[in-house]
């Protein structure tokens, strides 16, 4: 395997019902819309990755991920959001082609590390001694392999006042580790609907769009922003650079944002 294709769908916040709403948007028929934008795009990539809020505090929601992402025919990785509800997703997502939150899946020269940052009851996140464990572990010993770290919370500000009160408490422990381990390249969140992309010390810091409503950037206090559900997709190479792309859905072209950056 040399290019691993990822296609990154993030905060579906579905319901039990086909047409609730979150924010003015009908989150079961804009996932719907996104995933038919992406198996019509450029299918299909080597995994798909979730990363967090895939129901919107509604258990009932679980079937409708399941039937949609379940019949992909690729490794589905999911980590929990503060909406879910981890025992149901665990449940409900117990069999393949679904990979839960907790440990790392390599596909060729790369290694996916997928983190529980959630808090019961909490909007915030944090990550437990055992996780910050887990992580140095499958950092340390993943041989010759990039590392892409992924988790719901974001570890670094967002320059919004509201949503940085509900990002991850012990982040600068968890970056902390991530500084140790120069094998990691990218670290990957969901949870802010908005797209994000910087380097921090050489490694890609980067936020993906919800797939329903979206969140104003850089806003003291909570706003919703008009952009369009959205998804990302990456290429991760073997000499640990990697190509990602913010896929919006637009009606009309140019409905993207595509960058790329050199190995760390």
């Amino acid at each position: 395997m040399s290019v691993v294709r990822i296609t990154h769908f993030t905060d579906p916040h579905l319901y039990g019902g086909e047409h609730e709403t979150l924010r003015g948007v009908q989150t079961l028929p804009a996932l719907t819309a996104a995933l038919a934008h992406a198996r019509a795009r450029d299918w299909p990539p080597d995994a798909v990755l979730v990363t967090g809020d895939l129901v919107q505090d509604d258990p009932a929601g679980y079937p409708h991920f399941r039937r949609l992402f379940g019949e992909l025919g690729v490794p589905v990785l999911c980590v929990p959001g503060n909406h879910d509800e981890p025992q149901a997703m665990r449940r409900e997502l117990a069999a393949k082609p679904f990979v839960l939150d907790g440990g790392y899946v390599d596909f060729g020269r790369w290694r996916i590390v997928l983190l529980d940052s959630c808090i019961p009851g909490s909007a915030s996140g944090a990550l437990s001694a055992q996780a910050l464990e887990g992580l140095r572990a499958a950092l340390s010993d993943a041989g010759t392999r990039h590392c892409m770290v992924c988790l719901h919370h974001h570890p670094v500000p967002m320059s919004s006042r509201w949503l940085d009160r509900v990002g991850l408490n012990n982040a600068a422990e968890f970056l902390h580790t991530i500084d140790a381990h120069r094998n990691v390249r990218a670290v990957l969140w969901g949870h802010v609907h908005q797209n994000y992309d910087a380097l921090r010390k050489g490694v890609r810091m980067l936020a993906t769009p919800s797939t329903c409503a979206q969140f104003a950037p850089n806003s003291d206090d909570f706003a919703v922003d008009r952009r369009p559900p959205a998804y990302r997709t990456f290429e991760l190479r073997p000499d640990g650079s990697l190509l990602t792309e913010v896929v919006w859905l637009e009606q009309h072209a140019g409905g993207s944002s595509r960058s790329a950056c050199s190995a760390a």
